[in-house]
């Protein structure tokens, strides 16, 4: 497979943060994550282009240590598993999963698997318990009638998650995603900052599969007017985006809540308008606390940051950052794929973002 650049390995920076040594969403301590790609081809011009990714907020029992978290619908264009849950309890306790829209409920029969393995008190001494999944319509490129991702691909991504340097591209997830015409998938950036004596990390992971090529705002010039290519044959659909934010910083459910919105800005940095048919779904959590499944006091004591403006706009400002990285990073590392019925999604052409170096 082609060996691609990423934004900054082009000589481009965004914004004024520096990154995590990865400049990922596992510069966030703890964090792990894990890609299961299905890329093949089948009879009668048929193709598979698709996955599963699995982000997991620390390497222990999710169920039985759970983390604080929270959702912001952008706009609500999507099929996400377990959102609901998540808004009214605010906590995160399974592996975040990411996959195309029909495969939803084999990636979310999976993890329930994996998780009813790990604890055998669920659904027997305690409640059920709640999975996240989340979802982009690769079906441009993919055979997504064919429900090819089963349930126990989405226990391999979970299995294989680690805390190293993430895939990106055409991996998991992000294998058959579309995005701004060319071809999209995973990205994954990170900001770190000094914060008193602390320094925390604000990590975003995204699938890329929204907007055309002519929505495109390349960064430090803003629109620019690309070549136009032949259509392709058929009218892609609007598109998703799924954003996963993470960070260390001790913040509640209420604090990630506003920070999971101002991914909204970065999105909007790229382009995107978020389209009547686009589902833009953000998640966010925090690996400061862990919330056991059994208390052992009435009260728990936790130190959350304060609202002083400073402080939690700068939070702000590093996911809004992080976010417009990790869309970037997506399409520079994504490789001109053929799909299904022969429809192709080409690479970004990097001469887009080297002309706006020569003309700042």
């Amino acid at each position: 497979m082609e060996n691609r650049l990423r934004l900054r390995e082009l000589g481009m920076k965004i914004g004024r943060f520096d990154t995590g040594e990865l400049n990922g969403l596992t510069d966030v301590p703890g964090v792990k994550v894990g890609h299961h790609t299905l890329s093949y081809d089948l009879e009668a011009g048929k193709t598979v282009r698709t996955g599963v990714t699995a982000i997991l907020p620390h390497g222990g029992n999710l169920f039985q240590e759970k983390v604080l978290g929270s959702v912001h619908v952008i706009n609500g264009f999507g099929k996400t598993v377990g959102s609901i849950q998540l808004q009214e309890l605010g906590t995160i306790e399974s592996p975040i999963m990411l996959t195309n829209t029909l495969s939803v409920p084999a990636v979310a029969e999976g993890t329930l698997r994996y998780l009813l393995d790990q604890n055998s008190d669920i659904g027997e001494s305690t409640g059920t318990v709640n999975v996240l999944v989340g979802e982009c319509n690769d079906g441009y490129l993919n055979d997504i009638r064919g429900l090819h991702v089963r349930p126990e691909h989405a226990y391999r991504a979970i299995q294989s998650a680690t805390a190293g340097a993430v895939a990106e591209g055409c991996v998991g997830a992000g294998t058959g995603m579309s995005c701004m015409g060319y071809k999209g998938g995973i990205g994954t950036s990170s900001r770190v900052a000094p914060f008193a004596e602390h320094i925390y990390t604000v990590g975003a992971l995204i699938v890329s599969n929204f907007g055309e090529e002519r929505d495109l705002l390349l960064p430090g010039r803003g629109r620019t007017a690309v070549a136009d290519h032949t259509p392709p044959p058929t009218q892609t659909p609007d598109g998703s985006i799924m954003i996963v934010i993470a960070t260390d910083a001790p913040v509640n459910e209420r604090q990630l809540y506003r920070m999971a919105k101002r991914a909204t800005f970065g999105l909007a940095r790229t382009g995107s308008y978020a389209a009547h048919g686009s589902g833009d779904i953000v998640i966010a959590f925090s690996t400061a606390h862990r919330i056991p499944h059994y208390p052992d006091r009435l009260t728990r004591p936790c130190a959350y940051l304060v609202e002083d403006g400073e402080a939690i706009s700068r939070l702000f400002e590093m996911t809004v950052e992080a976010v417009e990285e990790a869309i970037w990073n997506s399409l520079c590392k994504a490789t001109t794929t053929i799909g299904n019925q022969g429809r192709i999604k080409r690479a970004i052409e990097y001469d887009l973002f080297l002309s706006n170096l020569a003309h700042p």
